[in-house]
């Protein structure tokens, strides 16, 4: 089956992507949505404009769309893109790394239904702290790039997640994916990348939550 990822340089859309290769899928390309909404409910947008850096060391072609990340509509945007990809890549299906928002996986489904393509969804309801586990012990270099919950303060911006932040989330009773948007995240280097990627940048606080922005 011929997938294209939806990719936001996550956790997620990065072990997704790992996995359905693992599985035999020809994953041909990364699809990323750019969206001028910095609260879009449905697309990453701490730092997508790096996406690129990622899709060059994973050795994959990479397909940017952009939105300005108006509710609802950013999903006709979605659609059409899609649809055009699907003729030019000749694509079966979409990929992505839902975990547990039914909001993002039941709208990706229906525009897949629309157009006729699959929705392979692998992570949907693993077990966190086990998928977590996974994720380090198969070698991905995982960053902490945005903190928005009490307990989490500037310290943990580009902070590596390893068993021991796993454990620190535990105690602050935080979902260990971050998947309630506790937490956003980037990597850095895993399976499949050719390259390690090497950054520079800096802490934008606000009170009580704030990003990591890599600048190079």
């Amino acid at each position: 089956m011929r997938l294209a990822a939806l990719f936001s340089g996550g956790k997620d859309s990065c072990y997704a992507l790992h996995y359905a290769q693992q599985q035999g899928f020809d994953v041909c390309c990364l699809v990323s949505v750019v969206s001028e909404n910095p609260e879009s409910y449905m697309y990453h947008t701490v730092n997508i404009d790096m996406v690129p850096k990622q899709a060059e060391a994973l050795g994959m072609t990479l397909y940017q769309m952009e939105t300005e990340g108006v509710k609802e509509e950013e999903l006709d945007d979605l659609m059409e893109f899609l649809e055009e990809l699907k003729k030019k890549e000749k694509l079966d299906g979409v990929l992505m790394g839902a975990l547990a928002s039914e909001y993002q996986r039941t709208r990706i489904e229906r525009i897949c239904e629309e157009l006729g393509l699959a929705s392979i969804a692998p992570l949907w309801h693993v077990d966190p702290e086990t998928y977590m586990n996974h994720i380090i012990d198969e070698g991905f270099d995982v960053r902490i790039v945005g903190v928005f919950a009490e307990g989490l303060d500037k310290s943990w911006l580009g902070r590596k997640i390893g068993k021991v932040t796993l454990q620190k989330l535990k105690k602050l009773r935080i979902h260990p994916a971050g998947e309630g948007g506790e937490i956003e995240s980037f990597v850095v280097d895993g399976p499949g990348f050719k390259e390690k990627l090497k950054f520079k940048g800096e802490a934008v606080w606000d009170r009580n939550s704030g990003y990591f922005k890599i600048n190079s």
